[in-house]
């Protein structure tokens, strides 16, 4: 396991970490994991129930709940390119990133008001707004405390932590739906709570990132606006790419866990369960997957983890018996697709950006994943709505192959290990 030192410099991320398998990771990198892992209880308690209590319980279409799939995962992402952006000119990480996870807390309560499908995706909106203006702070702390060489191990153990939270979420919303009466509003009071908890930590515990030693004191504000610069960098440029074209075809996981549970014929009470096989593998992945990426390269990896996503959606298409080979290669695919992908994309990116630039380069390469992931979220509800969910499911699976396929033609397969 991994532990943090207590020492300032260390927090700083200034003091060289024993060398080893166990060597510690800086103060900042561990408790920002803390406060991802109750802020993924909470969260993950909402998501996890939020596809049946919607369109079992609320009646939402395939085609509308598409829609919000998409907005979930990045219908606000544009809000990622202004909390980058303040983050950076105030340096004030930990400031931008509290106020997102604060407005994230306040929408949890804010659920227990709303009775109707839009009024729901309406808190929801505001909800990832707050993850919009928290995510490229947060993960701009992340990159500034570790050297180049150890960015994919530093975000591997932040999403573990991370992972940690989105394991027990699904979890403690099955132990509230099966004892409480009124299941759905009780799972809302008690994430709402834990969300608190988590801005809590934030404030006692997360110290504001220093700025490397060799940097100047002050910021040049470039002449070009900040993004046009930014996307000139080729690196970011062709991560940006990659990451938009294979968004496009990604389904989202809320629609994989639906076309399970159709295929298993599983009641709604047990449904919060499928988030949790996802989520173990990905915590026992993120950590060996991050060192894995350090060392033979992260675009690499990265388009990987998106072979074991194809895979996931074979899986389902196939005429394989619903049963536990089902359950276990779709749940184990998805896990490892977000091992290889989600801190993976921010730690290729980190070493490309300047330290003054970070939070609002991380916020672009975030911003055009997300849109590019709502867009296909919609092809998919769409899909879905007009032809079925086999025919939807086959057809981004092709999408996803061809995109594969040209990402790994177009882009090349240079490593992008870092010197």
């Amino acid at each position: 396991m991994y532990l943090s030192t207590s020492r300032a410099s260390d927090i700083a991320g200034n003091t060289p970490a024993p060398k080893g398998p166990l060597r510690a990771v800086p103060g900042t990198v561990f408790a920002l994991g803390l406060v991802s892992l109750v802020t993924d209880v909470s969260a993950e308690m909402v998501t996890a129930v939020l596809p049946l209590y919607l369109m079992a319980g609320l009646g939402m279409s395939p085609l509308a709940f598409g829609a919000l799939d998409g907005l979930h995962q990045g219908a606000t992402a544009v809000l990622r390119l202004a909390g980058g952006r303040i983050a950076d000119r105030t340096r004030r990480h930990k400031l931008v990133a509290g106020a997102g996870y604060a407005l994230s807390a306040a929408c949890k309560a804010a659920l227990l008001a709303v009775a109707t499908p839009w009024s729901v995706a309406a808190v929801v909106a505001a909800d990832r707004t707050g993850k919009g203006l928290r995510t490229a702070p947060r993960d701009a702390l992340i990159s500034l405390s570790v050297p180049p060489g150890e960015q994919g191990r530093a975000f591997g153990v932040h999403r573990a932590l991370d992972t940690a939270g989105a394991l027990l979420g699904p979890l403690a919303a099955f132990g509230v739906l099966w004892v409480a009466v009124d299941g759905y509003e009780a799972v809302f009071t008690v994430s709402c709570c834990v969300a608190v908890l988590g801005v809590v930590l934030l404030a006692l515990f997360v110290r504001e990132a220093r700025a490397p030693t060799t940097a100047p004191a002050r910021v040049t504000r470039p002449a070009t606006p900040p993004v046009r610069t930014l996307l000139r960098l080729p690196g970011l440029r062709g991560l940006c790419l990659t990451a938009v074209v294979l968004g496009l075809f990604t389904v989202g996981d809320a629609f994989l866990y639906l076309l399970l549970q159709r295929r298993l014929d599983l009641s709604a009470a047990y449904f919060p369960l499928l988030p949790v096989g996802t989520a173990a593998v990905f915590l026992l992945a993120a950590l060996p997957v991050g060192r894995l990426a350090d060392r033979l390269g992260r675009r690499r990896v990265f388009l990987g983890g998106h072979v074991l996503l194809l895979g996931a959606a074979l899986l389902l298409l196939a005429p394989v018996p619903a049963g536990s080979l089902l359950v276990v290669g779709v749940l184990a695919a998805l896990g490892l697709f977000y091992a290889a992908t989600d801190g993976v994309l921010m730690a290729a990116a980190g070493p490309l950006l300047p330290a003054g630039l970070r939070t609002t380069g991380l916020a672009v390469l975030q911003t055009a994943q997300a849109l590019a992931r709502f867009a296909g979220s919609l092809l998919f509800g769409s899909a879905w709505t007009l032809w079925g969910p086999d025919a939807a499911l086959g057809l981004a699976a092709t999408g996803l192959l061809l995109s594969l396929v040209a990402v790994a033609v177009f882009g090349g397969t240079r490593a992008d290990r870092p010197s």
